[in-house]
């Protein structure tokens, strides 16, 4: 399935806001309340970060927010795909959007911070399977043995 209409999404939708509750209850089933560097709504409206909706016909498939860090870098947030998308494309649409959105804003280079658990397997094989590569903490991150820092070079 490929056929995704991405938009960018002001954050008002009933949609969006079911997606990032599940969002962040599963960052809280799966890593500690340190350990959880998912931003609330409040924090994804903010002028440094543009958030982005994929649409399947009516149906939200999956969001994604790029976060500009200055200096030419961007920061990759809230990437999460609706349960019944997973495995359909619709994170790798997004993905390859925010790639894009660097890209077009001279970005030259874009990282990301992501669980270690195994449930965040799928998200980690996604971006490795476009390059990124496991980093050193940047920006705000620290050492923390329930997440990984990646980063690709643009």
């Amino acid at each position: 399935m490929t056929n995704f209409r991405i938009v960018e999404d002001d954050l008002t939708g009933p949609e969006i806001a079911a997606l990032l509750t599940l969002h962040l209850a599963e960052m809280h089933s799966w890593s500690p309340p340190e350990s959880v560097h998912a931003m609330p709504v409040e924090r994804l409206r903010a002028p440094d970060v543009t958030f982005y909706s994929a649409w399947h016909g009516n149906r939200l498939a999956a969001c994604g927010a790029i976060k500009d860090l200055g200096d030419g870098e961007g920061e990759l947030k809230s990437m999460r795909a609706d349960p019944e998308f997973r495995g359909r494309g619709a994170g790798k649409a997004v993905l390859l959007h925010l790639l894009e959105v660097a890209r077009a804003r001279g970005y030259s280079r874009v990282s990301l911070e992501t669980g270690r658990p195994e449930p965040f397997l799928p998200a980690r094989r996604l971006y490795e399977s476009r390059g990124f590569a496991e980093c050193p903490p940047f920006a705000q991150y620290r050492e923390d043995p329930f997440s990984i820092c990646m980063t690709l070079e643009l």
